[in-house]
């Protein structure tokens, strides 16, 4: 770092005010709340010096300065400690953040929807993506004379159930006889794998018994795994924004929402986010320069990862966020893990201090 401790202290002082008012800083506004031990007029000779260097901005309209993103870096980097998170706040979390792996999807929404509730910032959820995932077997289950359940059941013990309709009886002994040949033909291979092979002709193609039941089975099994792979994304909290003076604007507002508005888009983005809890600043963003973004990740069964988030302006309370994303994670971790599996105190990546937050 190429600053003085004073200059440290000066800069601290000003992202700590900002963040809290959200209006320009001056020095004699520094120099009456926070005991620096320097005048006013020292204080501004190193208000002027930061804004040489970058880290200040000088609105036209105001006499004080404001944060740039090069000092909300250094912020984060290096001047962040890390809150505790209130009792309240953890008793919400462990209170209605109570997961069940049968309601996986519902509990990742619920987790999207408290950290906005929480932050008062917008925020999403993503599953994991599952392309890794390997098959370990495959059953069909009788409902009535003409329903079957299709289970897939995975190597990391991620279960998908699917209700076909069929268009042809079937005895118990023909659907036991398919659900072994399915599993002895795809055990161990990856979805990504058996969507890309020619599934049709792989199952039963020489016993004559089962070709209309294998018919009927065969796509909606390439069906359930596409959907499988695809990685569902819950937004929550969008109106937020219209609470922060950032947003005042229209034409800034309803560019925040649009970025939300490509879901395909923002996805793919956030796939490609390293694991962790990562914080990217303003220009950092690539298109959406006027936000920050911090992700954090979980696992599922100590394999799959999936990520959670909150976008806002570059003025956040970025100790208290990332402190919010670490236990949440870590409770959604704890909650997915297969039973007998011990935890290894890294459920969420819960390192938001000064190692993980500059990774980009």
């Amino acid at each position: 770092m190429d600053l003085s401790e004073r200059q440290l202290q000066i800069l601290q002082a000003i992202i700590t005010d900002y963040v809290e008012n959200a209006e320009p800083v001056g020095s004699r506004s520094i120099a009456k709340k926070y005991d620096l031990g320097v005048s006013p007029a020292t204080i501004r000779n190193e208000m002027s010096d930061l804004e040489e260097m970058g880290y200040l901005t000088h609105p036209h309209t105001s006499a004080g300065r404001v944060p740039s993103d090069k000092a909300y870096r250094l912020y984060v980097n290096n001047l962040m400690k890390k809150k505790n998170l209130s009792a309240k706040d953890k008793r919400m979390i462990n209170n209605r953040l109570s997961a069940s792996r049968d309601e996986f999807d519902r509990t990742i929404r619920h987790a999207a929807e408290l950290l906005s509730e929480i932050t008062h910032l917008a925020s999403f959820a993503m599953t994991p993506a599952t392309n890794e995932e390997t098959i370990s077997f495959i059953r069909l289950l009788p409902v009535d004379e003409r329903t079957l359940i299709l289970m897939i059941v995975g190597e990391s013990g991620n279960v998908t159930n699917t209700t076909l309709r069929m268009n042809v009886p079937y005895t118990q002994e023909a659907i036991d006889l398919l659900s072994k040949n399915m599993t002895v033909s795809y055990k161990g291979r990856t979805l990504d794998d058996v969507l890309k092979s020619e599934i049709i002709h792989d199952v039963g193609s020489d016993i004559e018994a089962l070709s209309s039941l294998r018919t009927n089975v065969m796509p909606s099994f390439l069906r359930t795994l596409e959907d499988m792979l695809n990685v569902n994304l819950y937004m929550e909290g969008m109106t937020n924004i219209f609470n922060l003076p950032e947003y005042t604007s229209i034409d800034r507002a309803r560019d925040f929402m649009e970025l939300f508005a490509r879901k395909d888009w923002f996805t793919q983005k956030m796939l490609a986010r390293d694991n962790g809890v990562v914080v990217t600043i303003g220009d950092e963003n690539d298109t959406m320069k006027d936000c920050s973004l911090i992700t954090a990740t979980y696992h599922v069964d100590g394999k799959l990862v999936g990520k959670i988030g909150v976008i806002g302006p570059t003025r956040m309370k970025y100790d208290e966020v990332t402190s919010i994303m670490e236990y949440l994670t870590n409770n959604l971790s704890e909650s997915f893990r297969l039973p007998g599996e011990s935890g290894d105190g890294n459920a969420g990546d819960g390192n938001a201090g000064k190692d993980d937050a500059g990774d980009k």
